[in-house]
């Protein structure tokens, strides 16, 4: 029997993050937080457990990669990261080319990066949070899910209604 029964989310913007580790049979958080003022001098990490929240300082060069470092240096202080099935990011915008959520390879990634200048406060933080997640986690699957999966759901008129065609093919 596996002890790997937790999932890491990952949700990076534009200057933060936010994380929860949830037990994907009570449904439970483990722990939660935020890194907020990313490439800032304010730039800081809380963490919630158990009730308890702990806040850290972080260095402003380091951005979302020195913030993520963090966090995985206190899963492994919490033991948690033994425990961890798969990690899931949020991404903002996958364009026509994502309809539903996906596992992420390098392929994906390509993709994502593709399509970040109709997101570009967004997926590029999304893309740094896939890569620093991979690294920490390299036999972990990661998978992306996408806001605008939504969206593709919809009928062509209802998503090509408001904006010019020329627009809308570039």
């Amino acid at each position: 029997m596996t002890n790997k029964k937790n999932v890491l989310v990952l949700n990076c913007g534009s200057s933060s993050f936010k994380f929860a580790v949830i037990n994907t049979q009570s449904s439970q958080q483990i722990i939660s937080g935020l890194a907020e003022c990313l490439g800032s001098s304010e730039a800081r990490i809380s963490i919630k457990q158990n009730g308890q929240k702990t806040q850290a300082k972080l260095d402003k060069d380091n951005q979302h990669l020195g913030a993520i470092n963090y966090l995985v240096k206190e899963l492994t202080q919490l033991g948690l990261n033994d425990s961890i099935a798969a990690v899931g990011h949020r991404v903002v915008h996958g364009g026509e080319a994502f309809t539903h959520s996906v596992v992420i390879d390098k392929q994906v990634m390509a993709a994502i990066e593709q399509v970040s200048d109709l997101a570009p406060l967004h997926n590029p933080a999304n893309l740094v949070g896939i890569k620093a997640a991979t690294n920490a986690f390299p036999a972990i699957p990661q998978v992306a899910v996408f806001d605008t999966a939504f969206h593709q759901t919809m009928p062509e008129k209802a998503y090509l209604y408001a904006i010019d065609q020329d627009l809308y093919n570039k």
